[in-house]
Formats: C-alpha cells, structure tokens, sequence
C-alpha cells in the first residue's frame, strides 16, 4: 500500500500553480483553456464538500505581457509594477472563469510579515477558516507590490506549503512543469530514474534538488523538496505533477499513480514560526518595528 489510494479521501487541500502552467509557452500570455478547466475541476471539488485553496504565481508574468516587456524583468522596482498591474488582471480573470462554475472567490496576499508578526498571522488563519466555511476559493499569492528582499518568500512552493502548514491542511498538490522527482536531472542524465514515492526526506532525497530555470517561474526542485519538508512534517501528503494537463489534478486525488508523493510523517516539534525565523533573522524582527 503505498498510500495513494488515502488521497480520495483528503477533506482540506492546498493547489499551487506555476506560471509556466497557466501560460502560452510561446507568447507567454494566459492560457485561458487551462485555466477554464482548472476553475471547473476546483468548483468540482468544492461541491464535492472538500475545502480548496489556490496559490496561484503569474502576477508578474501577466504584468510583464500587458507591459510589452520582452524580458524577465530583473530590477525589483520593474518586478513590483508588472506585479501589480498583473495581479488585478490575473484575479479579473480568476473571478470570471469561476463565476460561470457559480464559485465565488476570494484574494489573500501575504508576506512573510504575514507569518511571523502574531497578530497578523493570526488573523490570516482567521481570514481562511471564515472563508473555507462559507465555501469560498481563497486565491493566494505573495503580496510582490510591497514585498522587500527581507520579507518575501521568494517562490510560491514555499508559499504554499506555508499555507497548508498554517491551515492545517492535510494535502499540497504543486503543479509545475516538471513530472515529478528523478535521482538526477533526466535533461541531462538519460539514466535518471524517478521516484515515485518519498517516504521519508533525508540528505540523499535533500541532494537531487536542482534549480532549474524556465524562463517565467522561479524555483526548480530544490524549493520544492523544501516546501515538502515543510508540508510533511506539519502533517500533510505534497504531491509534484505536470501541470500541462490540468486534468492530472482529478487523477491525483484518484489515487492514479501519477507524480511524485511525499509522504506526511507529522513531526511532533516541527514548529512553522520557527522554521520561518531561522531562514533568514529573529523571529522578533517584525515585533520590534
């Protein structure tokens, strides 16, 4: 029993999208097929009585095409403009789609302010036990307007796999643009083998994390073993698919053998605000200012 067959049963579940999955892989603008689809599949989980949050990337891929930029922008200032005039756009469009599935939607931008300042974290979790129960899709991002190399978290898999760990969610399911797990990068190593199951995350599971750049997204596998270490010791399944065929979302929660399951192992001290502060600085920093 390798435990797929459990994840019919997931009541709270936690899905990150990527950039490179919700847009034209030539011209870099929305694809709105895919996202149609993803909002159907959502709503469907919705009406099934699971609770659903989406932590969506795109803002600044979005700005970037409605700005005529022709390159990834680089300069914090540029990241932040195309952010958010790409944020607006990408919701206008979320709020559309799921609309015509009759599910209603709500925007939840954070920073790592967010998490570590005791008011605000606690009454981020109080935003999305509210929300969740009156059948809401929260859509959740990093707030990139005001986010400082400070406070950002950087990527949205680790985000997200925050997200799960506040909420007490007991599924992540990161769509990206990889199938998952491979002892080495299977571009550039034909004898790479992939992994289907991760029991447990120790240091030769830590070693095959490679960045690896897209061109739109930011991270690779070295973040997403860290947003599983995260995820699975606060008590939750993370599953890495290929986001490419939206519909590989109802096949994960089928318990098909598709991706790459982490699987949860609850650790009894894993605490998340400490997890948080060690990363970079005090855990007092945002109390203090």
């Amino acid at each position: 029993m390798d435990g797929r067959g459990l994840l019919k049963n997931k009541k709270r579940i936690v899905v990150k999208i990527g950039t490179s999955t919700i847009t034209q892989e030539r011209t870099g603008a929305l694809n709105l097929s895919k996202l149609d689809k993803l909002a159907l599949i959502l709503t469907d989980l919705r009406n099934q009585g699971k609770e659903v949050v989406l932590v969506s990337s795109g803002a600044i891929g979005v700005g970037r095409k409605f700005l005529g930029l022709k390159t990834k922008p680089e300069e914090k200032a540029l990241k932040q403009a195309c952010a958010a005039v790409g944020q607006a756009r990408l919701m206008s469009v979320y709020q559309k789609l799921f609309a015509e599935y009759n599910q209603s939607l709500a925007q939840v931008l954070m920073t790592k302010y967010t998490m570590l300042n005791d008011i605000s974290r606690e009454n981020a979790q109080s935003t999305f036990r509210e929300l969740l129960n009156m059948h809401i899709i929260p859509v959740v991002n990093e707030n990139d307007t005001v986010s400082t190399d400070e406070i950002e978290f950087g990527d949205n898999d680790t985000l997200s796999a925050l997200v799960a760990a506040l909420i007490h969610a007991d599924l992540l399911i990161l769509m990206s643009d990889i199938d998952g797990l491979y002892t080495d990068d299977p571009s550039k190593n034909p004898e790479a083998s992939f992994i289907s199951i991760v029991g447990k995350i120790d240091e030769t599971i830590c070693n095959m994390g490679k960045d690896t750049a897209t061109g739109l997204g930011t991270g690779g596998m070295a973040t997403k073993i860290a947003a599983a270490r995260i995820a699975t010791d606060s008590g939750a399944d993370m599953v890495i698919v290929n986001g490419k065929d939206i519909h590989i979302l109802e096949d994960v929660l089928e318990g098909k053998n598709v991706g790459t399951l982490f699987k949860a192992h609850k650790n009894e001290n894993f605490d998340l605000m400490d997890y948080i502060a060690t990363k970079q600085y005090p855990r007092d920093h945002f109390d203090r200012v």
